[in-house]
């Protein structure tokens, strides 16, 4: 394969791109996203691209998020780099991108997707998963909250579902994806080089495209087992549409058993006031539009790219130093203020803001 970290390839009228980063499980470098920025708009005027395909090199990943070990070391070694603005925000536009094309877009999904993966995928007209899938917002693990449109699609899942993911970072497989509408089918690993093909040999034209290619997705889909979800639905909407993370915590405590003690046990290990700025995300970008929560998140990125956020120490403890023991200020949920989560919602001096 190239050493390209993208593969652009246009056959039979379909524009593949391939994420080409398989060592490092399809993580989005800024150079895969700037090269997104300049072949989408070409590929959307090219008469001859009847629609886009995104896929991942290599067996285990989609995508597993974004190169944020990239923005640590920045940090690091040029604090006044701008590495921090300039990539959030290009993600963002790609994210923009992508929701709103003008032809199917495509994400054959054989692998991990989790983070920055999920930004590319799930705003598409069309996903398709495998049963290698594997979802997941993790990013309250690392200091951070569910950016690339989390705010947008997480809340507009069923119930308290959305808040479930994106404060726990809780892992779906295909089934529970597909139940919940993260996914739109599932295709063994075995036929998703057959159904690309298939949509390379498929008249995609006119303006019913996307029912189109859904006729196609539909001639390879398969059912899954039984999702998890539902039997859990309950207890996710009792505990989790709680008002704020103190009342979280005081149904899990309250309800008590396996699962609660579970839950509780994850968020012990995660920054409190990434739970705090995720919990005020979720209310804030409910009901809006996608650019207004896109707004949002990138004012959101851009207080927890400054020095001394937890976000640089979670990247530390679990991805550089590997101690897995972040010290994350403050440490305990009490002490997370509202003047603290007030901040990351402020305007910033280059706020993104979309025509």
């Amino acid at each position: 394969m190239s050493d390209a970290e993208i593969l652009f390839e246009v056959k039979n009228g379909l524009g593949v791109m391939t994420l080409n980063r398989p060592k490092v499980l399809n993580s989005l470098s800024y150079n895969i996203i700037l090269e997104m920025e300049r072949v989408m708009p070409e590929w959307e005027r090219d008469s001859k691209v009847k629609a886009v395909v995104l896929r991942g090199a290599g067996e285990k990943a989609f995508c597993a998020g974004g190169d944020v070990a990239g923005l640590y070391r920045e940090m690091r070694d040029d604090p006044n780099g701008t590495l921090r603005r300039d990539f959030f925000r290009d993600e963002y536009i790609v994210n923009r991108r992508i929701y709103r094309y003008a032809k199917p877009w495509i994400s054959l999904i054989d692998g991990i997707d989790m983070g920055g993966g999920v930004g590319m995928s799930v705003h598409g007209s069309h996903s398709v998963a495998s049963e290698k899938f594997l979802f997941a917002m993790p990013e309250t693990t690392i200091g951070l909250f569910p950016d690339v449109g989390g705010g947008y699609f997480l809340t507009r899942l069923p119930g308290a579902l959305g808040t479930f993911l994106a404060l726990t970072s809780h892992r779906l497989k295909a089934a529970d994806a597909l139940w919940a509408g993260i996914v739109d089918a599932f295709v063994p690993s075995a036929k998703i080089n057959d159904l690309e093909a298939a949509l390379a040999a498929a008249d995609l034209s006119g303006p019913n495209a996307n029912a189109k290619v859904d006729k196609v997705i539909a001639q390879f889909a398969q059912d899954t087992d039984a999702p998890t979800l539902p039997a859990m639905m309950p207890d996710i909407d009792r505990c989790f549409s709680a008002e704020s993370l103190p009342e979280i915590v005081a149904k899990l405590k309250k309800m008590g058993g396996e699962w609660a003690d579970k839950q509780l046990a994850a968020l012990m290990k995660l920054s409190p006031l990434s739970m705090a700025i995720t919990l005020e995300q979720m209310k804030r970008c409910a009901n809006r539009s996608f650019e207004d929560a896109m707004t949002i998140e990138y004012r959101m990125s851009q207080r927890c790219m400054q020095k001394g956020h937890d976000f640089f120490e979670g990247v530390r403890a679990l991805l550089i130093d590997k101690d897995q023991k972040p010290k994350f200020n403050p440490p305990t949920i009490e002490g997370v203020t509202q003047a603290m989560v007030e901040e990351h919602f402020r305007p910033v001096s280059n706020d993104l803001f979309f025509d």
